[in-house]
């Protein structure tokens, strides 16, 4: 037991440092929970008891010193880091541009957006990403055995399965009509959630933008309208639009909307499937029983909704294929957007 204490007491004596890793290395040996004069206290034991206590005060001594030692070593390697910086520039070398930064083509693409619809008289309206079952789901006509419902497709809240990561901003419309009286007219933008795997075509966080209007005497004459000039000022004024039918909980009639994008290249033709057309969202007249939920009188009031993704619009619009591109932020991707700033 001796020897050993002696040993350790020349190796920390003479333990020098010149970077934090050897630091660590001694710290791991001789100050961590578990480090070698821990084990002689452990040996103790093994010691006859006469020598114990002259034992237990060299052990003592063995740990304040080394202790005492680790402190001399971070003011040491902090003195040479003053002293030597690591990083010394070389000066020989050219000096690099300033590099300036852009906004983002989704943020772009949103500021746009949004510009366009305040124009035609929607306020923006915001609401919480962490929502209710009620808000995301019920109040919106989605019955209780919904495939949206399903742990596969939603972020549900462990501890309270009714709280969910919302899965459109359509949430955002139950919320202004509970709290606000027709006329209604405002566009929700935000970000939300699905419980997909990540690809070049897909993502388990997106942004969308949803828009209602509410009113008396709301027909769906007023959607196309409303969607047609969104399509014109956005894509240009020869745009063209289309409504299909289709299928959504909360809107009754519902329809897709397509813009003609056309066949001319063979890149159109590829990013069209061959038919001209490109989907980039939904739309519908407000289901009755939605009003209902929201204390709106349906039989006096009636509305249109509409929503989609700023990823959808950005990818045909700036012709981009890999969806991941948004969230990975690589500058050599963002900088080429600087000219649409």
């Amino acid at each position: 037991m001796n020897e050993k204490i002696e040993t350790l007491k020349q190796e920390i004596s003479q333990y020098a440092v010149t970077n934090t890793d050897e630091l660590e290395q001694y710290r791991l040996r001789f100050i961590s929970r578990k480090n070698v004069i821990g084990d002689l206290f452990s040996e103790m034991k093994t010691v006859a008891a006469e020598e114990r206590k002259a034992m237990g005060v060299r052990l003592n001594d063995l740990k304040n010193s080394a202790q005492d030692k680790f402190k001399e070593l971070i003011a040491s390697l902090e003195d040479q880091q003053n002293g030597q910086p690591d990083d010394v520039p070389d000066l020989t070398l050219p000096p690099i541009p300033d590099s300036l930064g852009s906004i983002h083509p989704l943020t772009q693409i949103q500021n746009r957006v949004v510009e366009i619809f305040e124009q035609m008289g929607f306020n923006v309206a915001e609401g919480p990403e962490i929502e209710t079952d009620w808000h995301n789901f019920t109040a919106l006509n989605f019955p209780p055995n919904h495939p949206a419902r399903e742990m596969q497709d939603t972020f549900f809240i462990e501890k309270n399965p009714d709280i969910v990561l919302r899965t459109h901003t359509s949430s955002v419309q139950v919320r202004l009509m509970e709290s606000e009286k027709p006329p209604i007219r405002a566009i929700m933008p935000g970000r939300v959630y699905r419980n997909e795997a990540i690809s070049a075509r897909a993502h388990c966080v997106f942004h969308q933008v949803e828009g209602l209007y509410v009113d008396r005497n709301v027909s769906f004459a007023d959607l196309k309208q409303t969607l047609l000039h969104f399509a014109k000022e956005l894509f240009g004024a020869e745009t063209k639009i289309r409504l299909r039918p289709s299928y959504f909980p909360f809107t009754e009639p519902s329809a897709e909307l397509d813009i003609w994008w056309g066949t001319e290249t063979e890149a159109d033709r590829r990013v069209t499937k061959g038919t001209g057309w490109l989907e980039i969202g939904g739309c519908g007249m407000v289901d009755p029983n939605v009003l209902e939920n929201c204390g709106i009188d349906s039989e006096e009031f009636t509305g249109f909704a509409f929503g989609m993704g700023f990823e959808r619009i950005a990818m045909i619009k700036y012709q981009i294929k890999d969806l991941r591109l948004f969230t990975e932020n690589d500058v050599r991707f963002l900088k080429q957007f600087r000219a649409f700033n």
